[in-house]
C-alpha cells in the first residue's frame, strides 16, 4: 500500500524517512527530518540511534499504516510531534503529554535551574504546573525539597498526577487558580504562566495555535494579565513567607515584569537569559 508518506510494506528505513521528510517539509514544518525520525522511532519502538544505524530494520506490518498516519497528522494537521508520540523529554525525565497541557519547552528548564539553588528542605510550589514538568524535574534532581504543583485545570492535574505516579516522584498536586485556594505556606514560587499577547495570536505557528490549550498561552492584550494577578497575590500579607519567585516570560517583557516583581515586595530582582540569549525568567527575592 502507498499512503501519504509513500510507504510500501517492507520499506527500508532510509527510504521511509526520505519520503516522510519530503511530505513534512512540503507542509512548512521547521524540522522535517528530525520530525520524521522521531515519529518513525516511536512507531518502531526503537531509539533514534538504532533507527539510523541498524541496516536490518524495515517498516513492515502494522508499522506501515501507523507511520503513514503519524506523518499525515504532522504534515496535514500540523499536529505537534510530542502530541503524536504522546511524550516529551524534559531535562532527565520523560513526560506524557497530550492536548490537555502545553508541551514543555527547553527554555522552561531555567525555572528548574533556579529551583536547584534553593536551600535544603525548601518548600516549593510550581504554579500552573501543566504536565508537571517543572515540579517533577525538581523533585527528581532535588529529592530533599518539598515540592508541590498546582493548576486551575483538573485535566492538567490528572495528567501531572499520572506523570508523577509513573515516575515514582513525590510531588503533591493542588487544584488552585494561581495562589487562590492554596492554604499551605511556601518558601518559593516557580511559574510558567500564559504570557502570549492577544495581539500576537496570528504570529504563532499552526502547531501551537491549532493544538495547544489557549488557556495556557494567552494572557490579555499585552500578555501580562496572569503575571499581574499572581504578583498581586504575592503582595498580600499572607504570602509574606515566600522568599523567592521565578516567572517565565516572553521576549520583550522583562522590564515590565521586573518592575511588577519589585512592586510586589521583592527587592532583589534579576533576569535569566535562555540559550538563545532571550531574557526568559525574572527572579525576585525578598530580604530575610
Amino acid at each position: 500500500m502507498v499512503g501519504s508518506s509513500g510507504l510500501r510494506p517492507g520499506t527500508a528505513i532510509r527510504d521511509a524517512l526520505q519520503s516522510a521528510t519530503t511530505a513534512i517539509a512540503a507542509a512548512g514544518c521547521e524540522t522535517p527530518q528530525l520530525d520524521a525520525e522521531v515519529l518513525l522511532a516511536d512507531v518502531l519502538g526503537v531509539d533514534r540511534a538504532r533507527l539510523l544505524s541498524d541496516r536490518e530494520l524495515r517498516v513492515a506490518g502494522p508499522a506501515v499504516r501507523a507511520y503513514q498516519e503519524a506523518v499525515r497528522r504532522r504534515a496535514f494537521a500540523r499536529e505537534p510531534v510530542a502530541y503524536i508520540a504522546g511524550r516529551r523529554g524534559f531535562r532527565d525525565i520523560e513526560l506524557r503529554v497530550d492536548p490537555r497541557v502545553l508541551i514543555p519547552r527547553p527554555e522552561t528548564e531555567l525555572l528548574v535551574e533556579v529551583g536547584l539553588t534553593l536551600p535544603r528542605g525548601a518548600r516549593v510550589l510550581d504554579v500552573g504546573t501543566g504536565s508537571g514538568a517543572v515540579a517533577l524535574a525538581l523533585a527528581h534532581e532535588r529529592p530533599d525539597l518539598d515540592v508541590a504543583g498546582s493548576d486551575v485545570s483538573e485535566d492538567a492535574l490528572a495528567l501531572a498526577r499520572a506523570n508523577g505516579e509513573r515516575l515514582g516522584l513525590a510531588v503533591r498536586w493542588l487544584a488552585a487558580d494561581l495562589l487562590e485556594g492554596v492554604d499551605e505556606a511556601f518558601d518559593a514560587i516557580l511559574c510558567n504562566p500564559p504570557y502570549v499577547a492577544e495581539r500576537d495570536r496570528a504570529t504563532l505557528a499552526p502547531e501551537i495555535l491549532r493544538h495547544e490549550p489557549p488557556r495556557a498561552l494567552f494572557a490579555g492584550e499585552d500578555g501580562l494579565d496572569v503575571i499581574r494577578a499572581l504578583l498581586a497575590q504575592l503582595a498580600l500579607p499572607r504570602q509574606a513567607g515566600v522568599r523567592l519567585v521565578a516567572i517565565e516570560i516572553g521576549a520583550g517583557q522583562a522590564r515590565a515584569v521586573a518592575e511588577l516583581v519589585r512592586i510586589a515586595g521583592f527587592a532583589a530582582v534579576r533576569v535569566e537569559r535562555d540559550l538563545a540569549g532571550i531574557e526568559r525568567v525574572v527572579v525576585g527575592e525578598r530580604e530575610a
